[in-house]
């Protein structure tokens, strides 16, 4: 059954009900519209290529008024593209109106054309015609030099020209074409209609900033009609419709709260969106007669109320004329053919550039009132039903028998393409209309026009006295500095103000600049609306201001007694200032009215003019006042608003918007809020300010005396040079060590931060031109900020406390033994930066790997000055590993190189202060004047590398216990947790401090630090019950994966998106330190069950901190184990290395072993028991021969 017998299509939150012949048919599923011959939504999407959610528009075009307007606001559209509200592959086109008014309709008609024409040029048509002529040779002309005299169609659907020349008519060569209908077939056109303008913003009704954000938007960005509406289409009215034109016009606030299912199930002709409204609001707008089949019948504009009501509805509303229309590629093609037609020709660029005679058509009223069933040809081409939109400012300008040539075009061409309607169930329709009150209630009232709009009362707008702003009032892209109040029902946009001012309620403030605050602070304002004005007259670029009353009707003319200006009649506004009527009006004009009344100042020749050349005219005349508005040039509103210069318009709101961000940016890195940037960043970059945001963020890092700020501003910097290389260029991880940089990193290491941000800024002038450069340029600047996080971790430093003990004997070993660690809560909130700027807190324990502890180092003097290292290889003490020798500090050199042989244990010596590096002494002259020797130094682990059990800081915090007694030293525990942490920050490899508290401290404890610098950290034993420790061991088992894990590319992602400070990010780290308390409480009344569910909780936070860290294998392996565990996790960051488990019977060793090599594809594993260490590190004493002393140092 098609579409149009089906009938009229009601739609609902939740699904659609479709109007039957045989009653109401209700769809709950929003995939299931079904129509008579039960095919289904997803069924029809597949036919005709639609894709559920959201619609893939081929071409957006904005039809806008003036030429002047095209450029500014195409940049708005192409903004929106780079913001990611519009999909990256939809031309954009924005189109001026033809120099006369041609209406809606002649708008559409157009656009259509334009449209075409790209598209055709897109699709590799030429613009040059062969035409052949008798006795002439052939000649080779350019469209721009041709007459198009006739467009018709050949039977292979093709467009083919005719031209005169000589008066002559030639028909161009087929093979060549102007326009071809293949382009309208595969399309998806949405023509967005500005229209006419609008007194009450600068950017017409389209560009009417709403009190509302879209918090899911990756941009910041103001939230405009037109934002609404394209949001609406693309996202709930467009998807699954099939090729074809959407006209929506722009001058109208239009709500969708749910997601209609539109059923479009046999669809031809044209559907028309409608919602309902009351038969009193109706009055004043169009409404549509359906008839039980859901045809269009008749188009009513403020019928009388008897007439309305014979289009109600069942529950008694009307359906609303909505400003939204849906042509198939096949009526849009009918309706181009028209377009070489007079006096329709008269409609488009074409038609004016050849001589045509301007047409003014209505979209609704004219090309869709054809198709109505009721509509005859008589009354349809002969009534008198010439409408205009109902806010139009401009008069109808087509004589009678143009229109009625024209319509008998209409008639032909589209009579009989059926018309049927969509009604929006829940959808509501506000017009925006020139009624100032109506302005105010728009902008001030709290709607759901989508999910993704979050209404506030202050959107983008500074304030130094936010209490003072009543939360029924709406402050938009505004600074407001001092006592300034806004009362309920008030607006403010586009403002800066400043000192003590009060807006009353019933006020709209729009466009105030700084200058006009000290004539408002001496105002009582009250409904009344002030706004600024950017202008072009005559060559001269200029700010002007305007005033009306709440009340005020600006069409209403003089001679009727509801006339008014400030909400007062005429007479008495009149006698109050001394101004005669002669002064307002010329007596030329036809119509005396609000809108065309002469009274607001532009231009005076002798004094400069200001807001107090209007706000003059709510007091009483005073002599000096009146003669300068008397002697000054005013124009009036309908004068103002054709002489906008909607270019300034924007620029001032874009100045607005800058340096409320700037502020945004100053405040949230000095006050350490944790707020993401990354919105504000790809705005600045998106709208061009990016270079004014860097100059802000220099200026941050360069003055900041707090370490932690200036690394986070410099990742700052790194993101918006990422943002400008818009995708290319290349991974922003990656090597930060080039040449050039050196010199500012080198002033950021010695401290001198303000000189080292100023040399970043230098050379980062050198790496702006190419996509790959401003990746590497990035790095940098993520190396820069490393530099200056290691600054601020070794601020730990001070929590070191060393006392010496005097030194041991020559080639008497001090052997240093610890246990392996694992994470069960709270781990990446250890890590700096989170750790100093969020605070963390990591639950660990000490465990015994197959009751061995897996990771030692051992260090005697020697007599010879020199440092051996030897490096185990992974077999325990005894195994194979790498030698080195120093004899020289030049061989030191590399320590801060991860990779580097014996780099950790070099680091070591540096660290603990047995050796001054750099230094004018040798390490010679070192060693044998404070030790009478050197050292050999010895070091293994029997875990894997990349194993996750903190085995490298574990073992730092071995060397350095070791090293600490060789030297004839001692310090405590919690000494070395910090040492450790000022090591890792020297060898670069950064890192937090939960692996040495696991491994140094024995048993099951928390360790946490505070959201400060320096940084501390505290760590509390957990209480467990007797007997606690045992059963926890039997319970606990070790799979290693057979995977290594890259912990430093996980370190990096896991930074940058902290600096980014994602919500997402923020709220994971709140969570891993709340989940830590949880696990430590579970552990104290010893619930192995609860403990397990803290360790899959934590596994899924280490997840979402660190995406991509659970490979495919070891997701496989969880599964499997899933049901014989109470929880399981990956050590540390996951990515690889070892899975530990605490099982749900006790010694599952050989169980769990048998299940795993019952699965196939898991790879190389091992299963190891663990034993929960109660002892920790261990430093003692041995002979030459390496036996123990059974002396325990700590």
């Amino acid at each position: 059954m098609s579409i149009e017998k089906s009938g009229f299509h009601w739609l609902k939150s939740g699904g659609a009900v479709c109007r039957k012949s045989n009653g109401w048919h209700e769809v709950k599923g929003s995939t299931e519209m079904a129509t008579a011959g039960e095919e289904t939504l997803a069924s029809e999407e597949q036919q005709i290529g639609g894709q559920a959610g959201e619609l893939e528009w081929t071409v957006i075009i904005l039809t806008c008024q003036f030429k002047d307007s095209v450029r500014a606001f195409h940049r708005e559209l192409e903004i929106r593209q780079r913001k990611g509200s519009i999909a990256p592959g939809v031309a954009l086109l924005t189109v001026e109106d033809p120099e006369a008014h041609v209406g809606s309709g002649g708008a559409t008609l157009n656009a259509l054309l334009v449209a075409a024409e790209h598209l055709s040029a897109k699709a590799g048509y030429t613009v040059f015609y062969s035409i052949q002529m008798n006795g002439v040779p052939d000649t080779v002309l350019s469209s721009k030099n041709t007459l198009l005299e006739k467009l018709s169609r050949t039977n292979s659907g093709l467009y083919v020209a005719k031209i005169k020349i000589h008066n002559l008519l030639f028909r161009l060569d087929p093979f060549i074409e102007v326009v071809t209908s293949d382009v309208l077939q595969k399309a998806r056109i949405l023509i967005l209609h500005m229209g006419r303008d609008f007194p009450f913003d600068g950017c017409g009704r389209s560009f009417t900033c709403f009190a509302m954000e879209n918090p899911t938007c990756k941009a910041e960005a103001l939230v405009c009609n037109i934002d609404v509406l394209l949001h609406l289409m693309t996202h709930k009215l467009g998807p699954g419709s099939p090729p074809g034109v959407w006209v929506c016009s722009t001058d109208m606030v239009l709500t969708v709260p749910s997601n209609p299912a539109i059923c479009w199930d046999g669809f031809r002709g044209v559907r028309v969106v409608s919602v309902p409204g009351s038969v009193t609001y109706a009055r004043n707008h169009g409404v549509y007669l359906i008839d039980q089949e859901g045809y269009i019948c008749d188009i009513i504009y403020k019928g009388t109320e008897e007439k309305i009501k014979e289009c109600a509805l069942k529950d008694g509303r009307v359906p609303l004329v909505s400003g939204i229309v849906f042509f198939s590629s096949d009526t849009a093609e009918r309706l181009l053919a028209t377009h070489v037609t007079p006096p329709l020709d008269g409609c488009t660029y074409m038609g004016l550039d050849s001589g045509a005679r301007p047409v003014q058509l209505s979209i609704f009223f004219d090309i869709l009132l054809c198709m109505a069933r009721h509509i005859g040809k008589d009354v349809f081409v002969n009534g008198a039903r010439r409408i205009l939109q109902s806010g139009d400012i401009t008069p109808p300008d087509t004589d009678v028998a143009t229109m009625k040539s024209a319509r008998v075009v209409l008639w032909q061409e589209l009579r009989g393409v059926p018309i049927t309607a969509v009604l929006i169930a829940d959808g509501g329709y506000d017009y925006m209309s020139l009624s100032p009150n109506d302005h105010i209630q728009n902008l001030t009232r709290r709607r759901s026009m989508s999910e993704c709009f979050v209404s506030r009362h202050v959107v983008y707008s500074k304030m130094t006295h936010p209490a003072l702003l009543n939360e029924n009032c709406s402050v938009i892209n505004s600074h407001l500095e001092g006592e300034i109040r806004v009362d309920a029902n008030s607006v403010v946009q586009h403002c800066h103000l400043e000192g003590s001012i009060h807006c009353g309620s019933g006020c709209l403030l729009s466009g105030l600049d700084l200058p006009s605050s000290p004539m408002l602070q001496q105002c009582r304002l009250q409904d009344v609306i002030i706004q600024g004005h950017h202008i072009k007259l005559r060559g001269l670029k200029l700010r002007t201001f305007s005033m009306l009353g709440r009340l005020d009707d600006l069409q209403v003319p003089f001679s009727n007694s509801s006339s008014t200006f400030l909400n007062v009649p005429w007479s008495t506004f009149f006698e109050r200032m001394g101004i005669r009527k002669e002064e307002v009006w010329a007596p030329s004009l036809e119509q005396n009215n609000l809108l065309n009344a002469q009274l607001f100042p532009v231009l005076h020749v002798s004094q400069p003019l200001g807001v107090e050349d209007v706000l003059w005219l709510l007091g009483r005349g005073s002599g000096w006042h009146l003669r300068k508005w008397q002697s000054a040039w005013r124009l009036s509103m309908r004068e103002i608003l054709s002489c906008l210069d909607q270019h300034a318009e924007l620029n001032w709101r874009q100045q607005l918007f800058l340096a409320r961000a700037q502020h945004q940016v100053v405040s949230t890195l000095h006050a350490r809020r944790d707020s993401s940037l990354c919105p504000l960043i790809r705005a600045a970059v998106c709208e061009g300010y990016e270079q004014q945001i860097l100059h802000t963020l220099d200026t941050v890092a360069a003055t900041s005396k707090d370490m932690g700020v200036a690394a986070r501003t410099l990742a700052c910097v790194a993101d918006v040079l990422g943002c400008m290389a818009g995708g290319q260029g290349g991974l922003q991880s990656g090597p930060a060590a080039n040449r050039a940089w050196s010199e500012a990193f080198r002033l950021l290491e010695i401290g001198n931060v303000a000189l080292g941000v100023e040399k970043l800024t230098e050379e980062r002038a050198h790496w702006l031109n190419r996509p790959d450069l401003l990746v590497r340029a990035a790095r940098h600047y993520e190396g820069a900020g490393q530099i200056l996080i290691r600054q601020a971790v070794m601020s730990a430093r001070q929590f070191v406390s060393v006392r010496e003990v005097g030194l041991p004997p020559v080639n008497q070993w001090v052997v240093a033994e610890c246990p392996a660690r694992i994470d069960m809560a709270g781990g990446w909130s250890d890590t700096p930066p989170i750790a100093y700027e969020h605070g963390g807190a990591v639950l660990g324990v000490a465990i015994l790997v197959d009751k061995r502890r897996p990771i030692g180092a051992k260090v005697r003097r020697i007599t010879e000055p020199e440092l051996r290292l030897v490096l185990s290889g992974g077999g325990g003490e005894q195994g194979m590993g790498v030698e080195v020798t120093c004899q020289s500090l030049d061989q030191l050199k590399d320590y801060c190189q991860p990779h580097a042989p014996g780099a950790l244990l070099k680091t070591a010596f540096i660290c603990t202060e047995i050796i001054q590096y750099p230094s004018q002494v040798s390490l010679r002259d070192q060693l044998m004047a404070r030790f009478g020797g050197g050292f050999e130094l010895h070091t293994w682990s029997s875990l894997p590398h990349g194993s996750g059990m903190g085995t490298s800081s574990i073992l730092a915090g071995a060397v350095v216990a070791a090293l600490i007694s060789a030297a004839g030293k001692s310090c405590d525990t919690a000494s070395l947790i910090h040492v450790v942490l000022h090591l890792e920050q020297i060898l670069t490899t950064g890192g937090g401090w939960q692996d040495q508290v696991g491994g140094l401290v024995p048993g099951v404890k928390i360790g946490r630090s505070r959201a400060q610098l320096p940084l501390r950290v505290e760590v509390e034993r957990i209480p467990v019950a007797d007997g606690f420790m045992k059963t926890l061991s039997e319970h606990l088992l070790l799979v290693y994966t057979g995977k290594t894990r890259l912990a430093r590319n996980l370190l990096q992602d896991v930074l940058r998106n902290w600096y980014a400070r994602l919500p997402s990010i923020v709220q994971n780290t709140d969570a891993l330190v709340r989940n830590a308390e949880e696990c430590m409480q579970a552990f104290i009344k010893g619930d192995l069950s609860q403990i397990g569910q803290c360790l899959n909780t934590y596994w899924q936070q280490k997840k979402c901190m660190a995406p991509g860290c659970e490979p495919l294998t070891v997701q496989e392996m969880m599964t499997i184990l899933q049901p014989h565990i109470h929880g399981q996790s990956l050590a540390g960051a996951g990515g690889g290395g070892f899975l530990y488990l605490l099982t749900k019977r006790p010694k599952q060793k050989v169980a769990i072993e048998r299940i795993l090599r019952a699965s196939k594809g898991l790879g190389t594993f091992s299963v190891h028991e663990v034993e929960v260490d109660e002892t920790g590190l261990t430093v003692s004493l041995a002979g030459p021969e390496e036996h123990p002393h059974p002396t325990r140092i700590i």
